[in-house]
């Protein structure tokens, strides 16, 4: 029998979800398919609309072979399980005369442990085991979750925590959830046969597509101990995520915390000499970290090194000892030792790495206004590690919103680990076609190894062969929205109180009547905007932080006169089509904090390779955030509005050009009056609709 036409294939599955076929995903499923045959590798840009996902999934179903689907945010691997893929499956079942399965993988702590939900936590502080559920009052919050949980776990299928709603507080969940390190093992757990997480982990061996979550993937590529089911086809969601996502798992981090709780797990189970050599080098890292001051450590102190020494040793003994000794007066000994032996090994491991002292990491004091005193180590780059283990063995798409920074794909490409798209990639010249110019090394994740690549006979980097896609998007951005800087402005300072932007953002928001998305490079910004704003004009401004974001977004979505003022997440996290949001502001080009450790280091290590740090990080980063911003306005093809930018920078300065080329070709314009009298004809017209 001939196999089906993709075209066909498309067809099919798009009036199933009940969408439109356009031509960007029609040309974005030729693409993928193509990729996939060759096992070449594929970077897709396809903005909002496009309908991307039946793009990547049309010809990963009909190509047979088991495929890994890897996304950034909860709200896609929902949508993929919940509605994209029963949708997509059963419109294809007559055309492929197959019903390719699916399931959804994440990380053991995202299920609900029945061991820890029947047997108990081990106390922290005292002997013995400590029930939740006793000894939280049921009338308060803890009570209440943990008798919620409890009801929960006989009605769940799944024990995935976000299957349960509402949720419970992460203190709550910490009660019944346990990590990797902490867990028994189906084989020594007496609920083995029944644990959630390990059902997972089997529907996922039988499924054709697995749904999980960059984290998960990062861990998979970082530990070496295979966690994802072997598969011939990677797909990438949210690509623009995966490099900071890869960052976070290679992190790793120490706190006065986070020791003196391995010091109380191991006292239960090691002999009083180790317990006390371990509590010993607890006191004295924990009087170095309350003189810490924030920022980066060239090197490592003499006074932290003799005191990281102290806890690296004194771990491993305690590391030996709770592998020889047993206790039966503990109840429960598996369990605390497991619990024990996992704090213990994060002590041990993050003090190893830092006195290893690798020229691929970056070490740095931070201090929390809440949390005290932090000591954090992270690779300089990821682009070694991603390169050799993503793009190895199998066909990679990377897919997202935002891949093309300033116009092409090579510096997300670079991040990866790609050389700049055409560039040869055979081994006698990919080592002059590598695109990062900073050290990279394939066990840079782990600060460990011996720091050699993938290499030709000649001694050249390998560089995967792979090509850039922009499908475009369905909607007429230079029809249906406009981008305004507002030049006459004066630059932002790190100590301007900036009044005549707060004037600027009036006047704008007065003229939109509300319907505005003020986006802020910090929460600081953002809380005396909202409180001007609140006194001037007289509408609801709902501010990031007085309430769940989903809560906020839901009353922004809810009322045309609302406001959404906030930071970070909103950046990325909106989508709200149609009148309510015809106003994006930005206070200013969201460059990295010039203090934040980890990126003015990979910025210097840039400059010392002779490249332009400033341009490859800095404003890399900014142009990724601007595009996800800016993005914010048309989720729709009726929306109509404004991008208004309250910095002048991204139109007199040299870098404007190459930010203002990453956004949606909006109609650009610096006339403020222009600017008003367009934002009132909306308001007008979403007023008359």
């Amino acid at each position: 029998m001939s196999k089906p036409a993709l075209t066909d294939l498309l067809q099919a599955a798009v009036t199933a979800v009940g969408g439109t076929e356009r031509p960007g995903q029609a040309a974005m499923a030729e693409a993928v398919a193509e990729a996939v045959d060759d096992g070449h590798h594929l970077l897709v840009q396809a903005g909002t609309g496009t309908g991307k996902s039946l793009g990547y999934l049309v010809p990963a179903l009909a190509h047979g072979e088991r495929v890994v689907v890897a996304t950034a945010t909860l709200a896609l691997q929902r949508q993929l399980v919940e509605r994209d893929l029963p949708r997509t499956v059963d419109a294809l079942h007559p055309l492929l005369r197959r019903r390719p399965e699916f399931a959804m993988l994440k990380g053991r702590s995202n299920y609900l442990c029945l061991h820890r939900l029947h047997e108990g936590v081990p106390q922290e502080e005292e002997e013995g085991l400590f029930d939740p559920f006793e000894s939280a009052a049921p009338t308060s919050r803890l009570g209440k979750d943990l008798l919620r949980l409890r009801d929960w776990s006989d009605e769940t299928e799944t024990g995935d925590r976000d299957d349960l709603t509402p949720g419970v507080s992460d203190r709550a969940w910490a009660q019944v959830s346990v990590s990797s390190r902490e867990c028994l093992g189906a084989a020594k757990c007496a609920y083995g046969p029944d644990c959630f997480a390990e059902a997972a982990r089997e529907r996922a061996k039988l499924a054709e597509v697995i749904v999980t979550n960059h984290a998960l993937l990062a861990i998979d590529a970082i530990e070496g101990a295979p966690v994802l089911p072997g598969h011939e086809v990677l797909i990438v969601d949210e690509a623009h995520e995966l490099v900071s996502r890869v960052t976070g798992v290679a992190t790793g981090e120490l706190t006065p915390g986070s020791v003196n709780r391995a010091v109380r797990r191991a006292a239960k189970l090691v002999d009083e000499k180790a317990a006390d050599q371990l509590q010993t080098a607890a006191e004295t890292f924990e009087r170095i970290m309350e003189l810490a001051l924030p920022g980066r450590l060239e090197s490592v102190p003499d006074d932290l090194g003799y005191a990281l020494m102290a806890l690296r040793d004194a771990a491993r003994t305690c590391l030996s000892a709770l592998g020889n000794t047993r206790d039966k007066s503990v109840q429960d000994e598996d369990a605390v030792r497991k619990q024990a032996k996992a704090s213990v090994e994060t002590v041990h491991d993050v003090a190893e790495r830092v006195l290893e002292g690798s020229e691929f990491d970056v070490l740095w004091y931070e201090r929390h206004d809440r949390f005290g005193a932090s000591l954090r180590v992270a690779p300089l780059n990821v682009s070694g590690l991603l390169r050799e283990k993503l793009f190895t063995d199998r066909s990679v798409v990377l897919t997202s919103a935002t891949l093309k920074l300033g116009g092409d794909f090579n510096g997300v490409g670079a991040s990866l680990g790609l050389s700049p798209e055409g560039a040869l990639t055979t081994a006698s010249s990919s080592a002059s076609a590598s695109p990062s110019p900073s050290p990279e090394r394939k066990d840079e994740a782990e600060g460990k190894g011996d720091g050699d690549d993938e290499e030709g006979a000649d001694g050249a980097t390998y560089a995967p062969p792979w090509r850039g896609l922009d499908v475009g998007s369905p909607f007429d951005y230079r029809k249906q929205g406009i981008l305004y800087v507002a030049k006459h402005l004066s630059p932002p300072g790190r100590d301007s109180s900036r009044s005549d932007m707060l004037d600027e953002l009036e006047e704008l928001v007065g003229a939109a009547g509300g319907r505005t998305l003020g986006l802020f490079s910090s929460m600081r910004g953002a809380q005396a905007a909202a409180e001007e704003l609140r006194g001037r004009l007289g509408l609801p401004i709902l501010l990031q932080g007085e309430e769940t974001l989903g809560e906020l977004i839901r009353r922004f979505a809810a009322d045309a006169e609302t406001c959404l003022f906030g930071t970070l997440s909103l950046w990325q996290g909106v989508d709200v089509p149609g009148p309510n949001c015809q106003l994006v502001v930005m206070d200013r080009v969201p460059f990295p904090r010039p203090d934040d450790p980890l990126m003015s280091a990979r910025q210097k290590a840039v400059e010392e390779a002779g490249g332009n740090g400033f341009m490859a990080v800095a404003a890399s980063h900014a142009a990724l955030l601007m595009a996800q911003g800016a993005g914010r306005l048309v989720r729709a093809s009726g929306d109509r509005g404004v991008v208004a930018v309250l910095d002048p920078r991204l139109e007199r300065a040299r870098y404007g050009s190459f930010l203002r080329a990453s956004m949606p070709d909006f109609w650009y314009t610096t006339d403020r009056n222009q600017v008003r009298r367009s934002l009132a004809a909306i308001d007008e017209a979403a007023k008359k609709a």
